[in-house]
């Protein structure tokens, strides 16, 4: 007889909000972080997934391009399973859980089977849409009240919708969902007295740089929709202030708005550029063009075992200084370094220094390898020289070194291997030439960036890092639009910040 786990489960029924993935409450990160598997609407911005542990499993219940749609059902009894066996379950809804999301169901099911569970608030569409349309749905002199309105509603049920009542309603009304049912919610309020040209705002998805709003009036939303081949998400906003002008245009005057970049760092090493160009408007997709891992332990624990006997320890990426010192701190503390000096590529690898409290000696007037050496080399003359690198890249450094008379010792403190394949939607979305940037930050980056695209990268733009990067993506036949004039991921939106703004 197989015995209950001994840790209680637990399941989060979490709101991601509308779609920008800053939106998301703080709780809901901190319960995405405890989460040992992630259950996500296609509606959940996949972006809140960086919010995830590593090893957590994360789970799409499918939608648009997302393969099969799981029924209500079958989620209710995944999660119910899970908790039985003393994970911790995150339920990641679109909006907020319990405003049209079934989030009502899922928790009567989990209180029903005993399961603990939690709900956790998310900015719903409508709320969201005044703040990112300047619509605003309420208005001292226009609409004092607003109500939510699911556009898919089960007419013989109990609950079904009064369209009399809603014809006669004070204020602003907010459809959910209603693109396939506009036709019909539209000429039930027409039918039920709601005058036939009464405003409406029709806004696709809402927060996200892709937001688009259309406006029309009452008798005319579903030939709308119809016209411009809307598809979902989409909220309707019904009422005298869908006619007003926007009383804010911070969201649309965002300088890389309609801009969509591809972001191919490793995951873990992409989250301050996303930021900065989803702060700017762009829509950013992200596809690790490498994978960042742990090299053999053995030979980077036979050097640190000596660690102290080097003059200078070179490091010539931040990757390189978190796995050394993550191994270093194992069972050593920072005094073995002894007087060894420290050098760095760039100030991003400075940074990565500064989380072990330890800044460089020296850091070269420009961020490539061949200035590095050429500071280095009057310094290191017969000295002993520990060069912390990734399992493959240029030997420029060391043979440098070398030659200017230093003792050099190389490891391999992280293997840097190629992606193997995208993801079937990005490779649609390049094939199809809907992607404006891709970002090209390192030669390795660049050449898995060929082998994944091939030819489909020609319908692109490459914004380089830095002169080696462009060198690199010139020997492979491709076009660098722009290129850095500070050689680290912050120039290279600067970079294509550049050509949008001229």
């Amino acid at each position: 007889m197989n015995e209950e786990p001994s840790r209680r489960g637990m399941v989060y029924l979490i709101g991601a909000g509308p779609g920008d993935p800053k939106l998301i409450t703080v709780r809901g990160v901190e319960c995405l972080r405890a989460a040992d598997v992630v259950y996500y609407d296609y509606l959940a911005n996949p972006q809140l997934l960086r919010h995830a542990r590593p090893n957590a499993r994360c789970v799409c219940l499918g939608g648009h391009r997302e393969g099969r749609i799981w029924s209500q059902l079958e989620i209710n009894e995944k999660l119910v399973h899970d908790a039985r066996q003393g994970l911790t379950v995150a339920r990641l809804k679109g909006g907020d859980p319990s405003v049209f999301s079934r989030g009502a169901e899922e928790a009567e099911y989990l209180q029903d089977h005993e399961i603990d569970f939690e709900f956790v608030p998310g900015v719903t569409a409508a709320l969201a849409a005044s703040a990112y349309t300047g619509i605003p749905i309420t208005h001292r002199d226009l609409a004092s009240t607003v109500a939510f309105v699911t556009g898919q509603q089960q007419y013989d049920s109990p609950a079904a919708l009064d369209y009399r009542k809603l014809a006669q309603f004070p204020g602003t009304l907010v459809f959910y969902m209603g693109v396939t049912s506009a036709k019909r919610w539209a000429s039930d309020l027409v039918a039920a007295g709601k005058a036939p040209d009464t405003p409406v705002a029709v806004v696709r998805h809402v927060s996200l740089p892709t937001q688009l709003i259309y406006r029309c009036q009452l008798d005319e939303v579903a030939d709308l929709i119809n016209r411009e081949r809307l598809r979902p998400p989409i909220l309707s906003i019904v009422g005298p202030v869908a006619e007003l002008e926007p009383v804010a245009t911070w969201f649309t005057n965002r300088p890389l708005r309609g801009t969509t970049v591809l972001v191919t760092r490793s995951t873990d090493q992409a989250g301050e550029t996303i930021e900065r160009l989803e702060s700017l408007g762009a829509e950013v997709l992200t596809q690790p063009a490498i994978e960042i891992r742990a090299a053999a332990i053995a030979p980077l624990q036979q050097v640190l075992a000596r660690i102290d006997q080097f003059d200078w320890i070179v490091f010539s990426s931040a990757n390189g200084v978190r796995y050394f010192f993550h191994e270093l701190l194992k069972d050593r503390d920072l005094r073995r370094l002894g007087s060894c000096r420290l050098a760095s590529i760039g100030p991003s690898t400075d940074e990565a220094l500064g989380q072990f409290h330890l800044h460089s000696d020296l850091i070269p007037q420009r961020y490539v390898a061949e200035q590095l050496a050429e500071e280095l080399a009057p310094l290191v003359s017969k000295r002993s020289v520990l060069l912390v690198r990734a399992s493959r890249g240029r030997e420029v450094l060391v043979e440098r070194l070398r030659a200017a008379g230093a003792e050099v010792e190389q490891v391999v403190a992280y293997d840097s291997c190629d992606t193997e394949s995208a993801s079937p939607e990005i490779q649609r979305r390049m094939d199809q030439g809907e992607i404006d940037w891709v970002t090209v930050t390192s030669s390795a980056i660049a050449q898995s960036l060929g082998r994944l695209f091939g030819e489909s990268l020609r319908n692109t733009k490459l914004a380089s890092i830095s002169p080696v990067t462009t060198a690199t993506l010139e020997s492979l036949n491709h076009t660098v639009a722009v290129e850095a004039s500070e050689y680290n991921t912050k120039g290279v939106v600067d970079a294509i910040l550049a050509t949008a703004v001229k």
